[in-house]
């Protein structure tokens, strides 16, 4: 099935920014007759169709999505939320739509927020980010009948399936799966894994991809003895990292729940071992080790899919899983089985 052609297609052949699109669109008296020529020509040649369902979402109260701004993110996992956040602002506004960023010192302060927002008619719905066991925020939406959409699943509590709470995640099991397979294919066996403490859903989903891997391999037995868990800090990750090549003297590699202990393990092995990171941030660019990328332009898109289709149509799936991809860098050199193998 062909690819339905999208505002950024229609801005690619107009010669315009998807903002002129978005304003032909929704505003055209805004826009230069010529310009608005262009865009409707390119409109009629690629046979775009503009999103009903957004048009939906625009004809409510404030065409605005409402956003927590975590105060909490920083350093270099912090960054994976950034990224996602301009992804949706950017999409957002090519089908006319805003983002409104608030800020909240924790979940219950969160929820408050919430109510301050509809109390003013500020916004028509919110994205949930940071997802947790138990987490009251999807509760409290659903409770008061509103839109949204949590980036994350959510762990721990009977809402997977539910059909009110939409949601869009990264498979993070495939992408630890795929990262551990990438390595056994070139022969190396005794594979390390450095995640978070038990508890975290995304955290466990991701040392079970590699304990799919290894067990598949038919590596299964003593994984135990080949995992640290550390919290997701480069000194943390450093440590555990020394606490894994010290039980473990022939370690042939490893395998990180994100790139902060990547780089962690880099750091404290000297570049000797291969390391495999998640989130493909910067750093893992920067420093030359292959990292598994969240495709979070996708997930923004599988984010908006579902706000605009808030009435869930029948043939729209509510719930989305983004398989990620592996970014594989060169930054070490092949490695030959010995005889230890």
């Amino acid at each position: 099935m062909s690819k339905l052609p999208t505002v950024h297609d229609v801005a690619r052949v107009a010669g315009v920014s998807r903002q002129t699109v978005s304003n032909v669109l929704n505003s055209p008296d805004i826009v230069r007759p010529d310009t608005r020529d262009r865009v409707r020509r390119a409109i009629d040649s690629l046979g775009y169709r503009p999103h009903a369902s957004a048009r939906r979402l625009r004809t409510q109260k404030s065409s605005t999505i409402g956003i927590r701004l975590d105060p909490m993110l920083d350093g270099i996992s912090g960054s994976i939320l950034d990224r996602f956040l301009h992804a949706l602002t950017e999409q957002a506004d090519a089908i006319g739509l805003r983002i409104l960023l608030f800020t909240a010192t924790g979940p219950e302060d969160e929820i408050r927020q919430f109510g301050r927002l509809i109390d003013g008619s500020d916004v028509d719905a919110f994205v949930l980010t940071s997802t947790f066991h138990g987490d009251p925020r999807t509760e409290w939406l659903i409770e008061h009948e509103q839109t949204f959409v949590t980036f994350g699943r959510p762990w721990g509590i009977d809402d997977m399936n539910d059909p009110r709470h939409a949601w869009v995640d990264v498979d993070g099991r495939a992408g630890v799966r795929a990262a551990t397979e990438s390595l056994l294919y070139r022969g190396l066996s005794r594979i390390g894994f450095l995640g978070w403490p038990a508890g975290s859903g995304t955290g466990d989903e991701r040392s079970g991809g590699w304990r799919d891997a290894m067990t598949a391999a038919g590596l299964g037995e003593g994984l135990e003895m080949l995992q640290e868990t550390a919290v997701d800090t480069v000194s943390a990750a450093r440590e555990a990292s020394d606490r894994l090549t010290a039980r473990i003297g022939d370690l042939d590699a490893v395998v990180a729940a994100s790139d902060s202990l990547a780089l962690g393990a880099v750091v404290q092995t000297g570049g000797a071992l291969p390391v495999i990171g998640f989130d493909n941030t910067p750093v893992s660019a920067a420093m030359g080790f292959s990292s598994v990328d969240q495709r979070l332009d996708e997930v923004a898109a599988g984010v908006l899919a579902l706000l605009t289709d808030a009435e869930g149509s029948a043939d729209v799936a509510r719930h989305r899983l983004i398989t990620p991809e592996l970014v594989v860098r060169s930054s070490h050199p092949p490695m030959v089985p010995d005889a230890r193998m």
